[in-house]
């Protein structure tokens, strides 16, 4: 598929400054993107996404992100024009076109309305792609990665595995929504939500770690595969650390020594309090802090990195 045929001829920087952004075969400034108010991808979020990240010229795991987002649209049956090498060109021309050595990088797939005269179903509406890259997105501010996020345990629940399939990503956030309101009424910076059988799932773009007696344990069932949750399996087993991937109850939660969450807006963050308990002195704790600098150090050193191509602009 010809994904550079649309590219505007403009060549004024200043209108890509903010982001770059493609929908559905066309390129354009971030500010001009737009998509229909019809579109089942925004009336029914009927979307499933993904999220890579880009720091200091490079992809992180691009492939990890782009099997994922290929998983998502097959689970959701959301199949666009694009290949995955088409998709892979978009975003790196995405984020040379803005100029980004740090970037935050979205790709979706929508489903589009049924054309006028046929069933009005799914099987009738047309999947498409769109992307942007903007400027880096941080989960949490720089003085509250380094102080330990305040977190709670929100009393909604997380929407059902049984209902929404976790480990594809969508837009269904009712229920992080709720928790991220409860958490800002409740003077904390985040939530973390339970199933409905008390066992912890995640939070609202990020997967949960609970670290007790230096053993690292984090849910397996209703939680987003995340890349960067990987990325720190991968690096226990690198610094010797146990890690297991289970059921992990609210009590193992309240009661852990340490306490971090996974995002690729930010890397492994540590959780200082947790409803009010303060852990390690009110700072993330020393496993956490291992992980975090173990992995910011391996990622400025190439680790999974795919060098943007900036000639592609």
């Amino acid at each position: 598929m010809n994904v550079t045929a649309s590219i505007p001829s403009s060549t004024d920087a200043a209108r890509w400054a903010s982001g770059a952004a493609f929908i559905d075969g066309a390129y354009m400034p971030i500010a001009e993107a737009r998509i229909p108010i019809t579109d089942w991808g925004f009336r029914r979020s009927d979307v499933t996404y993904d999220v890579v990240s880009v720091w200091d010229g490079a992809f992180f795991r691009l492939d990890d992100h782009l099997k994922r987002f290929r998983a998502s649209m097959e689970s959701m049956r959301l199949i666009p024009a694009e290949s995955d090498e088409d998709i892979r060109a978009i975003l790196h021309r995405l984020v040379s076109l803005a100029g980004l050595r740090e970037a935050y990088v979205a790709m979706d797939c929508l489903r589009g309305r049924p054309l006028p005269g046929t069933q009005y179903h799914p099987k009738n509406a047309r999947p498409y792609l769109s992307a942007y890259a903007i400027p880096y997105v941080w989960l949490m501010k720089p003085e509250v990665i380094e102080r330990g996020a305040h977190m709670i345990v929100a009393s909604t629940p997380r929407i059902p595995e049984a209902s929404v399939n976790a480990r594809a990503k969508n837009f269904h956030w009712a229920d992080m929504t709720a928790a991220l309101f409860e958490a800002d009424e409740k003077g904390a910076d985040n939530p973390i939500l339970l199933d409905a059988a008390g066992n912890v799932t995640e939070g609202p773009g990020y997967n949960v770690f609970c670290i007790t007696d230096g053993i690292v344990s984090t849910p397996d069932r209703n939680v987003l595969g995340g890349i960067t949750r990987l990325s720190v399996i991968e690096l226990c087993a690198e610094l010797g650390l146990p890690c297991e991937v289970r059921d992990v109850p609210l009590e193992e939660l309240r009661n852990a020594d340490e306490i971090l969450v996974s995002s690729t807006a930010g890397g492994p963050i540590g959780v200082s309090r947790l409803d009010g308990r303060i852990l390690n002195n009110d700072r993330p704790g020393p496993v956490t802090q291992k992980l975090r600098e173990t992995y910011w150090a391996k990622r400025k050193s190439g680790w999974h990195a795919e060098p943007v191509r900036y000639e592609a602009a």
